[in-house]
């Protein structure tokens, strides 16, 4: 698949909600879309869910499982990281890389199949966007569910150039998988669902967080 066509897919299928289902496209469009910096970019997500020795984390949209396995070592001995994803096949993707302490699986964000208060922290990257939305609500809903109290939440998204002109091509590569302002795309979903937001700004790469967490009893 060329490199057009992965771009034209993505933004079809974030306004509509659907899924990317060409992992190997993917990365190499990840690859070259950091410049080589994916790996740093990643990490930075990752160290916002402060993420420790023996903790269970929940990678929702886990896509290929590239922020799962940077994951994985960190929480080791003891720990284990839980990708999920509606694509099967980036789950397939994902499981054929797994180290030993990941498990990946596929289902959507707005109806997470694993019990109350089952992990220390949910991470999201790049996957809000292609959730419906109006099931978002419902998704930050599952996801304070599923985490203790006192658990971490962090969520990237993207953000679009601050320059007009490089927003407007950016624009016309993604569509609006990346033309989105993400204060807009998120809006109170975090907050209404529960959580307290702790702290929210850019990262490099065109990247916007916010690390929240569920209140402790």
């Amino acid at each position: 698949m060329g490199l057009g066509k992965l771009l034209h897919d993505h933004a079809e299928h974030a306004e509509a909600g659907g899924t990317i289902d060409h992992p190997r496209a993917y990365e190499i469009f990840s690859f070259i879309a950091y410049g080589g910096g994916r790996r740093a970019a990643f990490t930075r997500i990752a160290t916002l869910a402060r993420p420790r020795a023996g903790q269970r984390i929940l990678d929702v949209g886990c896509g290929t499982g590239y922020l799962s396995r940077i994951l994985a070592p960190v929480v080791t001995p003891g720990g284990h990281v839980t990708g999920i994803d509606p694509s099967a096949p980036m789950v397939e993707y994902a499981r054929r890389r797994s180290p030993g302490n990941c498990t990946y699986v596929v289902g959507e964000g707005q109806n997470l199949p694993f019990p109350d208060e089952s992990f220390d922290a949910v991470v999201s990257s790049l996957a809000i966007h292609h959730i419906p939305r109006d099931a978002r609500p419902r998704a930050f809903r599952e996801m304070f569910r599923v985490l203790r109290p006192g658990g971490r939440l962090a969520i990237a998204e993207f953000r679009p150039p601050a320059h007009p002109l490089a927003a407007r091509l950016v624009g016309m590569l993604s569509g609006p998988a990346m033309g989105h302002n993400p204060r807009d795309l998120l809006g109170s979903l975090i907050p209404d669902a529960g959580f307290h937001v702790e702290d929210e700004g850019n990262l490099p790469h065109l990247l916007y967080y916010v690390r929240a967490v569920r209140p402790a009893l």
